[in-house]
């Protein structure tokens, strides 16, 4: 009786904990730019990619950042970030290699 008092509570606690915990990005990069309010939309920054050439699969906020999937316009799949207040593109990856970094 002991026992399943004690996994009851632990499991509780446990909830409790991964309700009251943020939700996580995928690490590879964060942006601090304030307030949604403030950040350009989505459909901008894609609308001034395909200008550029690139072929769009998806994209999404992670880790306030605009993640993109899609294709360069030197025909590479990759996955990039953008800043969503100024558009600015912030890392450019390719299966886990990194092919843009911004200093």
């Amino acid at each position: 009786m002991k026992n399943s008092i004690l996994a009851v509570t632990t499991l509780a606690i446990l909830a409790t904990a991964s309700l009251s915990a943020p939700a996580l990005a995928t690490g590879k990069m964060s942006c601090d730019a304030g307030p949604q309010s403030g950040w350009k939309s989505r459909a901008d920054l894609e609308a001034s990619l395909v200008q550029q050439g690139w072929t769009i699969k998806k994209s999404k906020v992670d880790g306030g950042c605009y993640e993109v999937y899609g294709t360069t316009p030197e025909g590479e799949r990759v996955e990039a970030y953008f800043h969503p207040v100024t558009l600015e593109k912030l890392l450019v990856s390719r299966r886990g290699e990194i092919l843009f970094r911004k200093k």
